[in-house]
């Protein structure tokens, strides 16, 4: 089946899963999508069982997708890109501390927590894992769905201020778990040798590297955008921008998701306001709002369908759930840490870390990372801890965190 037949699929499936949620279900478009692509998975299965092998039709339609080259190197830039447009930078600098500590001494305690608790259980219940991939483990769950957390706060009718940090801090670790995850990546699989000090020369390297080179490339647009009034030859230029940018920029061995970040805050904020007309703004605003729906759609789909390609096992699946609470308490230390060490819990909000830890949802960049692993006995207790772990962390954690933060905010 060619590249077109698999979009016509999961286009379909896309938009007959959004009608049934927004005609019947009506839960945040996150939640609902995976829970009837989980619902369908498992229906497939039933069939399958019963001698219709449409399950099986399924599985070799989803194994013709790269899923962690579709993400990680196509939708991700896409997905940064659109939702960076629309976060202030007044509150992005007002809180550029906290942002900065949790981007990168945050995701270093989470991945570190996650990987030495992990390793302890592991060994407990039988299943050996080295240590250095339980420390990809913890780099690559530390990653949150910044976008359906985005949409969670939304229907939850956070205070904007509030929603602006918590989304902010979650674009930025995002980007430097994918750095942290890579570097150990190199480590464990392709073995290379590399001292702390490298290690912290390659994460400046290429988050520092991505910050800059977005930030420049956001400024060349800013100025093309400024000769012309021409909404088709924005939205062009800013498409431009996430294909291209985020290419050269993997090219140059910089952080493709900082940049499509930063190249996103500079066009959202000076670029709309100070180059565009109002007319070209709103037609600009409206197609990445589109983009950014249409992809969401289609890779919570994509989540929720995986389930079909995964050989489960009782004993891995025993040990998904119980790294459940590991993963919790480290977002709750690596989130709580560095706002005491500032001691700006009262400014940052006082239920900051409450949202951030439990309304740190996981999704696509965690089951992307787990894939990108090569088969081994070590990729399938990962995948499946991580596959437990998003599925949970969707369903459980953002159907909850609406009533959790109404109550929180009400009191």
């Amino acid at each position: 089946m060619g590249l077109f037949e698999i979009l016509s699929v999961l286009v379909s499936l896309a938009a007959l899963f959004s009608f049934l949620n927004e005609r019947f279900i009506r839960l945040p478009a996150a939640i609902a999508l995976m829970l009837i692509a989980l619902l369908l998975s498992l229906g497939l299965i039933v069939l399958d069982a019963f001698g219709f092998a449409v399950a099986e039709r399924a599985e070799a339609l989803l194994a013709e997708v790269d899923f962690n080259q579709t993400l990680l190197h196509g939708m991700l830039g896409f997905l940064l890109f659109a939702a960076a447009l629309h976060v202030n930078l007044d509150d992005l600098a007002s809180q550029k501390w906290v942002i900065a500590l949790l981007a990168t001494v945050g995701v270093m305690t989470s991945t570190f927590v996650v990987g030495g608790l992990s390793w302890w259980l592991l060994g407990r219940l039988g299943i050996e894992l080295s240590l250095i991939y339980c420390l990809l483990f913890g780099a690559l769950i530390s990653p949150t769905a910044s976008i359906a957390m985005r949409g969670m706060l939304k229907c939850a009718h956070v205070p904007k201020n509030l929603e602006a940090k918590v989304t902010s801090v979650s674009f930025f670790k995002d980007g430097v778990s994918v750095v942290v995850f890579l570097v150990l990546f190199g480590i464990a699989v392709e073995g290379e040798s590399a001292t702390p000090v490298d290690v912290a020369q390659l994460l400046l390297l290429e988050i520092s590297g991505g910050i800059l080179f977005g930030l420049v490339l956001g400024g060349l647009v800013y100025l093309l955008l400024k000769q012309v009034d021409n909404y088709s030859v924005g939205i062009l230029i800013s498409l431009a921008v996430v294909t291209g940018g985020h290419s050269l920029a993997e090219a140059l061995h910089l952080s493709g998701p900082m940049a499509m970040v930063a190249a996103g805050l500079l066009i959202g904020n000076h670029g709309r306001l100070l180059a565009m007309s109002p007319r070209s703004r709103e037609h600009l605003d409206t197609f990445w709002e589109l983009m950014d729906g249409i992809l969401n759609v289609v890779l919570f789909i994509f989540i929720g369908l995986e389930i079909l390609l995964l050989v489960f096992s009782g004993q891995h699946l025993v040990a998904g759930v119980l790294l459940i609470p590991i993963v919790l308490l480290a977002r709750w230390v690596s989130v709580g840490l560095p706002i005491a060490l500032l001691r700006m819990r009262p400014g940052f909000s006082p239920h900051g870390v409450t949202i951030m830890t439990w309304g740190g949802l996981q999704g696509g960049i965690s089951v992307a990372l787990a894939l990108s692993l090569p088969a081994s006995p070590e990729r399938d207790v990962i995948l499946i801890a991580t596959y437990v772990m998003v599925v949970f962390s969707i369903l459980v954690q953002g159907i909850t965190i609406g009533p959790l933060l109404r109550r929180r905010l009400q009191g």
